[in-house]
C-alpha cells in the first residue's frame, strides 16, 4: 500500500476512532522528516510513504490509513533529551548561545506545555551535560516524544 497523504491526527480527534483497532508504525524521531520511505506496521504490514513536498514532518498520531475496523497511525519513539531550566533570561541566553555555537537544535516550551515550566530541550549529548554541570544550570535527562523532530543543522563558513 502506498500512502500519499496524512488523513488527520489521532490526538486531535481521539474519540472518533475509539472502536477502531490501532495498528502502529513505530518510528524514531529522525525518520519523521523523510517524505519518502518504506515502513512496517507492528502487525508486519509493509507500507510505502510518498508524501508530497510541503506536507511537513510526520507527527506522533498521524493517521496513514483507515478502514471500517482498523486505523494505521504513526507512533514516535521517545528521544533521549536534556530538559534545561535556566533560572534567568541571562542564563538562558548564555546556554542558548553556547548550544547554537555547537549547532545543536533546541526547542523552547513554556508553562502551558507538558513541562509546566519555561524550559529549553535538546537531544542528549554528553558534552552538553558536562557543560551544564560545569556552569551549574539546572537540567534533567529524560525520554520524551517530541512534538517536532530535531533536524541536523548543516554548517559552512
Amino acid at each position: 500500500m502506498i500512502i500519499e497523504k496524512i488523513l488527520g491526527n489521532l490526538h486531535e480527534q481521539p474519540r472518533l476512532f475509539d472502536r477502531h483497532h490501532k495498528e502502529k508504525v513505530v518510528l524514531p524521531s529522525a525518520l519523521l522528516v523523510k517524505r519518502i520511505q518504506r515502513v512496517t506496521t507492528d502487525h508486519g504490514k509493509e507500507l510505502g510513504l510518498r508524501l508530497p513536498t510541503g506536507t511537513g514532518d510526520l507527527r506522533d498520531g498521524d493517521i496513514l490509513a483507515i478502514d471500517d475496523t482498523n486505523v494505521i497511525v504513526i507512533s514516535v519513539l521517545p528521544t533521549d533529551v536534556l530538559v534545561i531550566a535556566p533560572r534567568s533570561i541571562h542564563e538562558m541566553g548564555v546556554v542558548a548561545h553556547t548550544l547554537g555555537n555547537r549547532h545543536l537544535q533546541v526547542q523552547f516550551f513554556d508553562e502551558s506545555s507538558e513541562y509546566k515550566a519555561q524550559v529549553m530541550v535538546c537531544q542528549y549529548d554528553h558534552t552538553v551535560e558536562e557543560y551544564l554541570k560545569h556552569v551549574g544550570v539546572p537540567y534533567d535527562r529524560q525520554e520524551r516524544v517530541m512534538p517536532v523532530p530535531f533536524r541536523h543543522a548543516g554548517h559552512s563558513h
